[in-house]
């Protein structure tokens, strides 16, 4: 799919209130692409929202908790009714949660679980057949993170949900190369990116050290218009999977290779932060 075929298709985009999010909502902007942002946090996606409005876009903010269903029906209901059609979906919403698993509270772990995995199931659910009703071509990303393929102590939540997101798309790729030959489905598995995912993590006492931890890392990270470029860039050549930091994902992927193939133990090649 061309970028320059883009230009007057609509986006849909979860999360949007910011880092990633808010990137790929203003990229697709840049293309032409009318909008549709969703996010829970309402004041940020208005910001948003304002700010591609002011430089011309056509945008549709819809606020959306993505761990509810009829919620999702209703951005897709709004999207369709607004726009008539939807080109590219970017199930992008996600949560971090920090801590040994035995002292995450279950309203946490819950939490992380119901926006990063259901999240994305929900948004399949709403849009998939809407979009195959389509005979145009359209395009599904689903966020991951190389979190979805890497063993992640004190990150149990998010990553068991990122490994899910993994296995989802993976299969929602080949139900709709059997269903809808014309939804491509691609894996979005982005390195580190400078977002608020770990502002907004929950820090208890006994998590204070690894939260400044990983803050002042992705502080460092990639800028989300930089991650949104790239994105955008692998919906291009219709890549499955789209990745911000190659050689981090190859690192991690052989590492995680090896430990399947081998049956190693989990630790035979952890190195403390992976």
């Amino acid at each position: 799919m061309r970028l320059e075929d883009l230009r007057g298709r609509t986006a849909v985009v979860t999360g949007a209130g910011s880092g990633i999010g808010e990137g790929a909502a203003r990229y697709a902007a840049s293309l032409g692409m009318n909008v549709v942002l969703a996010d829970v946090a309402a004041e940020r996606l208005g910001a948003v929202a304002a700010e591609l409005r002011a430089g011309g876009a056509a945008v549709l903010a819809v606020p959306t908790d993505v761990r509810d269903a009829a919620a999702v029906d209703a951005l897709a209901e709004a999207a369709y009714a607004e726009y008539g059609e939807v080109t590219v979906l970017l199930n992008n919403a996600g949560l971090e949660s920090l801590g040994f698993t035995w002292e995450v509270p279950a309203d946490e772990w819950r939490r992380v679980i119901d926006v990063n995995l259901l999240g994305v199931f929900h948004g399949l659910r709403s849009f998939v057949p809407r979009m195959g009703a389509d005979p145009r071509p359209s395009h599904i990303v689903n966020t991951c993170s190389v979190g979805g393929i890497a063993i992640t102590p004190r990150m149990t939540a998010y990553a068991a949900s990122k490994h899910g997101v993994q296995a989802l798309t993976e299969s929602v790729y080949l139900e709709c190369a059997e269903a809808f030959p014309q939804i491509a489905v691609s894996v979005f598995s982005p390195g580190q990116v400078a977002t608020r995912i770990f502002e907004d993590a929950p820090v208890h006492e006994q998590t204070a050290d690894d939260a400044g931890f990983w803050r002042d890392q992705i502080r460092e990270g990639m800028t989300p218009d930089e991650a949104a470029k790239l994105l955008f860039d692998g919906i291009a050549r219709d890549d499955f999977w789209i990745l911000t930091h190659p050689e981090a994902f190859e690192r991690l992927a052989s590492k995680r290779a090896r430990v399947l193939g081998e049956k190693l133990r989990p630790d035979a090649l952890f190195d403390g932060r992976n």
